[in-house]
């Protein structure tokens, strides 16, 4: 193994990776080598936003599908076409998510079940699907995107921590019961990324001072910065890569140091 971090030849399902945390990952595995990418979207105006901005970033061999995470028979149906038309799936990356920012008794049933649709019962749902010809060939990756939510509770996400709290106990026992056939299964808990969806919390205020939450989440990171979504592709790369076969089971945090730091003194 000259490069134990190279994806020379793999196939990568990146679901949701039209923009933002999916398309770094997706851009990084690209530049790993490997040989396809797989993205998947919810509605064809999304899909074509998406392959648009892989063809202008000059990432070749994409592959888009339209397909519903939450679906189980879109998904299969997804899978038999990748198998047929791309390949076999070697990565998989359960990276489509939503969030609800709704105080918990203000949220209805209907939005907090959709929430875990979403962020929990899609990975299963992914994860499911493919690991019938990991489990045959004896070899597959499978990267679930976490949150520092898996870990800690904040106002207004409880749908959001409860499902990713449980795709935590997803991913240690995917690895509990597949790690025979040598499939990996992982996750990557982001920290604050600086996307255009937290863009809003990032803006100046009118009068010229930083948005109240952006001050927080500078105070309560050691790095004192927002993250770049580039800097989930490095451990990305990792843990789809040989380089990480004996890690199994393992929710890496890419936070800037948030979830071991109390936080600054108030001055």
């Amino acid at each position: 193994m000259n490069n134990p971090f190279s994806l020379e030849g793999k196939n990568a399902w990146v679901t949701g990776a039209a923009y933002g945390i999916g398309f770094a990952i997706a851009k990084a595995f690209a530049e790993a080598g490997a040989a396809n990418i797989i993205i998947n979207t919810s509605n064809e105006e999304s899909l074509r936003k998406g392959l648009d901005a892989y063809a202008e970033a000059g990432i070749k061999n994409v592959h888009g599908y339209v397909c519903n995470v939450t679906d189980e028979v879109a998904v299969k149906e997804t899978v038999e076409k990748i198998h047929a038309e791309v390949g076999q799936i070697d990565i998989l990356v359960n990276n489509a998510g939503i969030i609800k920012r709704i105080p918990m008794h203000e949220m209805t049933r209907a939005e907090f079940q959709q929430v875990i649709d979403v962020d929990l019962v899609g990975p299963y749902i992914c994860a499911a699907a493919v690991v019938p010809e990991m489990m045959e060939r004896r070899e597959g990756k499978i990267i679930n995107i976490c949150s520092m939510m898996s870990e800690l509770g904040r106002e207004t996400v409880s749908a959001y921590a409860a499902a990713k709290g449980g795709l935590k106990m997803l991913t240690r026992n995917i690895c509990s019961e597949y790690g025979e056939y040598n499939i990996q299964c992982n996750a990557i808990g982001p920290g604050y990324i600086a996307t255009p969806q937290t863009a809003p919390l990032r803006e100046k205020q009118p009068d010229g001072s930083r948005h109240p939450f952006d001050s927080f989440i500078c105070a309560k990171t050691p790095a004192g910065r927002w993250l770049d979504p580039d800097e989930l592709g490095g451990p990305a790369v990792f843990l789809a890569s040989h380089a990480s076969d004996a890690v199994n089971g393992h929710i890496l945090y890419v936070d800037g140091g948030i979830l071991a730091y109390i936080g600054k003194q108030p001055k």
